[in-house]
């Protein structure tokens, strides 16, 4: 294959662009060139967050670190209660050992919050009879809602209710729509 003057020169200063396109000009910028009074991290290795530039703010350095754990702890509690839809295997209603850590989450939530209310929806795939399947989704619920009791929360805050298969996550006859349908929804009110 032959390349014409053309098409050489053409590739050579393609070339020689992409190469001077990803080089850096080894300059640095100083702290004052940002045009911020925010420092990233201070000196002994914790963040700083001004809230103006009487440079008052709160430094998370400041803290013990068991006040940081709780932090962590609350943020990680909080995480995890964004997850409220809790899945089953075919005709069972035993929950799942992933899912454990977070309904006690939830438990715990529910027990610093005594006056939060929540709802347990729960629900089947459409194998099997209406009927059968209304018990199987007040047994998941039930099962759901003794598992939240034994971790700190209140009978009182909660309802159970059976969908059976009545409103399914997801419509469709294959294993992947039926495991997304064997579920529990919790509906905080």
């Amino acid at each position: 294959m032959k390349l014409s003057v053309h098409q050489k020169a053409f590739a050579m200063v393609l070339s020689l662009g992409l190469v001077a396109g990803c080089s850096s000009t080894g300059e640095t910028m100083g702290e004052d060139e940002y045009g911020s009074d925010v420092s990233a991290v201070d000196q002994d290795g914790g963040s700083t967050v001004y809230g103006g530039s009487d440079g008052s703010g709160v430094s998370a350095s400041d803290l013990t670190e068991e006040e940081l754990r709780a932090r962590e702890e609350r943020a990680e509690q909080e995480a995890m209660r964004n997850i409220t839809t809790f899945y089953f295997d075919f005709d069972t209603a035993e929950i799942k050992a992933e899912a454990r850590e977070v309904l006690v989450a939830h438990a715990r939530f529910l027990e610093n919050n005594p006056n939060q209310r929540v709802r347990l929806e729960g629900h089947a795939d459409e194998r099997g009879t209406k009927e059968y399947n209304l018990a199987l989704g007040e047994r998941r619920a039930n099962a759901v809602e003794r598992f939240l009791i034994v971790n700190g929360a209140s009978r009182a805050q909660m309802e159970t209710v059976s969908y059976g298969e009545e409103k399914p996550a997801v419509m469709g006859s294959s294993e992947s729509a039926w495991a997304q349908n064997r579920r529990v929804e919790l509906v905080f009110e």
